[in-house]
């Protein structure tokens, strides 16, 4: 289970990463698969109530990588981490299958109390290099977050946000199915001036013709 597990991860770092050019290479060079080797063995001795020792595994890891998972994250198959310096993951963090997270990515808690106090991530969820996911909120599957966002509110499945801070940028519509986007405000100021100008030039030609202008008739 253990090697399946590990070739597993090898296997989706050579199919993410084309710099990639062998197991061997993914093996000695990559600080995100170190990290979920020492994630999975800390996890387990959390489990069982060694919360101490699972920290200072942890800590090693983190010493060796750069990136910071604590010990009670749940962290699901198939996880990248790509460069992954300054990576954290915060303790009551769910990560689900097919993620990929690039360096700098904040997965943080908001709460000083126990308790649920950090995100849930879906599945094939996409967080780019920077991004800040605060709270105990929820990112939909195969959800798309902008480097450098800041994300304190759960985002839909299948949306695309970015920002501080973040915005939905584009969605899918649960009723067509479609990909859909808001409207931004400087395009809802250009429908509006667009709008005004029809207006006045309805205007303009009531009043050349002598007609008197009502509210019925704009």
């Amino acid at each position: 289970m253990v090697l399946r597990t590990v070739r597993e991860d090898i296997r989706v770092i050579r199919a993410s990463d084309p710099a990639a050019r062998s197991a061997l290479e993914v093996v000695l060079t990559y600080p995100g698969f170190h990290v979920l080797l020492s994630h999975r063995l800390a996890r387990r001795i959390h489990a069982r109530g060694l919360r101490l020792l699972a920290r200072l595994i942890s800590h090693v890891g983190r010493g060796l990588t750069g990136i910071e998972i604590h010990p009670g994250a749940t962290i699901g198959r198939r996880l990248v981490i790509d460069h992954g310096m300054g990576v954290v993951i915060g303790e009551t963090a769910v990560v689900g299958d097919d993620v990929l997270l690039y360096q700098g990515v904040t997965l943080g808690g908001t709460a000083l109390t126990t308790g649920r106090r950090h995100p849930t991530i879906g599945n094939r969820v996409h967080i780019g290099a920077g991004a800040t996911v605060l709270g105990d909120i929820t990112v939909g599957d195969g959800a798309r977050i902008g480097s450098g966002a800041v994300v304190v509110q759960h985002v839909p499945a299948g949306a695309t946000v970015g920002g501080v801070p973040a915005r939905i940028l584009r969605g899918i519509d649960p009723e067509s199915g479609l990909m859909v986007r808001p409207v931004t405000p400087d395009e809802l100021q250009a429908a509006l001036r667009e709008r005004i100008d029809v207006l006045e030039a309805r205007i303009g030609v009531l009043e050349r013709s002598g007609e008197r202008c009502t509210p019925a008739a704009v």
